[in-house]
């Protein structure tokens, strides 16, 4: 069996629905990337996905559609994409097995 590029956790899961009904209707899904910045050299990037490009990578997970761009596949393989809430802010946290540096902000990282 092959191991899944990404995973959501039930809080991901649920933000991404909340951010997909509020999303302009021709949007299908989110796109997960990475680009190179950061104080850590990589960043990951998440944008809504308006059509699905042949070479993406499509997860499929309770429920949501996340699209990877292939060109972030081998920085993102087995990691855990989890939504978190606190006092002052909230974002999605990426738990990533490849990880091998990240910067004290948690914007960026290098593996």
């Amino acid at each position: 069996m092959n191991k899944q590029i990404i995973s959501l956790s039930n809080n991901a899961a649920n933000r991404i629905k909340e951010i997909m009904s509020n999303a302009e209707k021709n949007s299908i899904g989110v796109r997960i990337g990475v680009k190179s910045g950061g104080c850590a050299g990589m960043s990951y990037v998440m944008e809504y996905a308006k059509k699905i490009d042949p070479s993406d990578e499509l997860i499929e997970d309770k429920g949501v559609k996340v699209f990877i761009d292939p060109g972030a596949i081998m920085y993102l393989l087995g990691t855990e994409m989890d939504y978190k809430k606190e006092q002052f802010s909230s974002s999605f946290v990426f738990n990533n097995p490849n990880e091998t540096e990240r910067c004290g902000c948690g914007e960026s990282f290098k593996v």
